[in-house]
This record gives structure tokens, sequence and C-alpha cells, in this order.
């Protein structure tokens, strides 16, 4: 096996359990919402990661394989890997979850065509959904929800030491059962102003058979955006309160994935 050595003893043994250590913590950053976004550098990310890390390290006994540049030093970095990936996208699932209410708002409104630049993905979505993730990113920052979710990084080197880093199909299922979850609860936040919606087009088709000559585009489209705006208006507070349950739950599920 190759072991990557330098000729400086101890103070390059540790160097090398802080990088590894910064594996876990890297591959979290990156599949979380926030950290991991298209608009914020790798440069933060590194920064962040590695001033983590060496909490960690002066935290926990952590070692890394003796061998890093082997199978068995791979598989470990693998495990560092799945372990962080899979406590990221938990909350990439509940971020996700006012997007897909927001895809069905939109399109009862007739604003599906209005779609702007995702600063986390960097693809298109629609507007209303950036103002629900914006939203959702405020009332999980004032929680305090991040701080909750690196303490839970830090916990999982205890529950899943280096080397033992296999989640086992449990706990895959368990983060498979959150996102349908989510699903169901982007459906719920979607449900009132989607039902009003339905209301306005009813009326307004109602009003354009009784009434031929009106035109069913210029009455039904702003109708449909006004009593959107409106509704979304009523249901702000129920808004607020789901997506306050959906970041607590999603630190919830986040620390199930670490228990034993």
């Amino acid at each position: 096996m190759i072991s990557l050595n330098f000729g400086f003893g101890a103070l390059e043994a540790e160097f090398w359990r802080w990088v590894f250590l910064m594996t876990r913590i890297g591959a979290g950053l990156l599949a979380v919402p926030i950290f991991g976004s298209a608009s914020v550098p790798a440069q933060v990310r590194v920064m962040v990661a590695a001033a983590v890390a060496a909490l960690v390290a002066g935290w926990t006994n952590a070692q890394p394989p003796a061998h890093l540049i082997s199978a068995t030093g791979l598989m470990a970095i693998g495990g560092e890997v799945l372990v962080g990936l899979t406590l990221g996208f938990v909350l990439q699932f509940a971020f996700a979850a006012p997007v897909i209410a927001a895809e069905v708002i939109g399109g009862g409104m007739g604003l599906s065509m209005a779609s702007t630049v995702d600063p986390h993905s960097g693809s298109h979505s629609p507007a209303l959904g950036q103002y629900f993730t914006v939203v959702l990113t405020l009332i999980f920052l004032g929680l305090g929800a991040h701080l909750q979710w690196i303490a839970l990084v830090v916990k999982s080197y205890a529950a899943f030491p280096p080397g033992q880093t296999w989640l086992g199909p449990e706990r895959f299922a368990m983060v498979a059962g959150f996102a349908s979850d989510m699903l169901a609860s982007g459906v719920v936040m979607a449900l009132p102003v989607t039902l009003v919606l339905l209301l306005v087009q009813v009326l307004a088709g109602v009003l354009s058979r009784s009434a031929p000559a009106l035109n069913l585009f210029s009455l039904g489209l702003p109708a449909g955006i006004v009593a959107g705006f409106v509704a979304l208006v009523a249901s702000a507070p129920m808004v607020a309160d789901r997506m306050e349950d959906l970041s607590a739950t999603a630190i919830a599920t986040a620390a199930k994935v670490i228990e034993k």
C-alpha cells in the first residue's frame, strides 16, 4: 500500500487527519441548499469546511486510515462523502417542497412564464418559487437550524466513525420517505390558493357562457392573478407555519439518520 509521507512526522499526520475530516463536512456543505448554491464561491465552502474540521479535530478522536492512497483509504473517503451528502440532501428535500407549491400556484395564476434563475441550482424556476425559497431561508436561519445541522454533522463522527460509515438500507428508506412527505407538504401549501383559483376559473367560465360577448382570456387571467395574490396574502401565516414545520422536520430527520 502507498502511504502519503513527506517527512514532517506528527505535524504531517495531523494535517492529513484535518484534510480527511474535511471530506464529510465539505460533501455536506456541497449538498445543503444555502452553502451549496451556485452563488456561494467554492473558496468560501472550503474555508467553512476547514474551520469546522479544525473544531472536529479538537473535539473528537476521529482518525483517518493509515494509508489514504489504498483501497481501504478510498473506501473510507467514499463513506465520508456518503454520510455528508445524505445529511445535506435531507435539507434539499425540505427546500424543494415550497418550489413544488410555487409551480402549482404559478400554473393556476398564469405565471408559469415568469421564471428567474435559481441561485441554488443555476436553473430556471418560477418567480413565486424564488419568493417561497427566500421566506424558507429566512425562517430556517432565524430558527438557528443551520447551526443544529452543523452540530449533527459533528455528532455523526461519533455515530459513524471513519471506516464505519455504511448507513444501511433502512436509513436510505427513511430519507426516501422524508422526500415523499415533503411532496405532500408542497401540495398542502399550494392547496388553499389552488382552491381559490379554481373557484375564480369556474366563475369566469360561467360568466363566459352566460355572456358570450365577454372575452374569457381578458377576464379570467387578470381575475386569476388578483385572486391568487389575495389568497397568497391571506394564507401567508399558514405557509409560514408549514415552513417552520419543514425546518424542524428536516433537522429531526437528519438526527434520525445518524442515530445508532
